[in-house]
């Protein structure tokens, strides 16, 4: 049977969904993550030092005149 008295039935559809948000920061921060480790030796975030060899002595002829 149809109503037939005018009336319209608005169903609104509250709670769930929202975590597309959540999931979307969450699979940024791992890519962001993933490229640091990947390119960390451009950016010099390897680890490894530089050194810098200094002699003991240091031998310096002056002539005076």
């Amino acid at each position: 049977m149809a109503d037939n008295d005018g009336e319209k039935t608005t169903i609104v559809e509250t709670g769930g969904g929202g975590g597309g948000g959540v999931l979307a920061v969450v699979i940024l921060i791992i890519v962001v993550l993933v490229l640091l480790y990947m390119f960390r030796g451009q950016l010099g975030l390897d680890g490894s030092k530089t050194t810098v060899n200094v002699p003991d002595k240091i031998d310096v002829n002056v002539n005076h005149n």
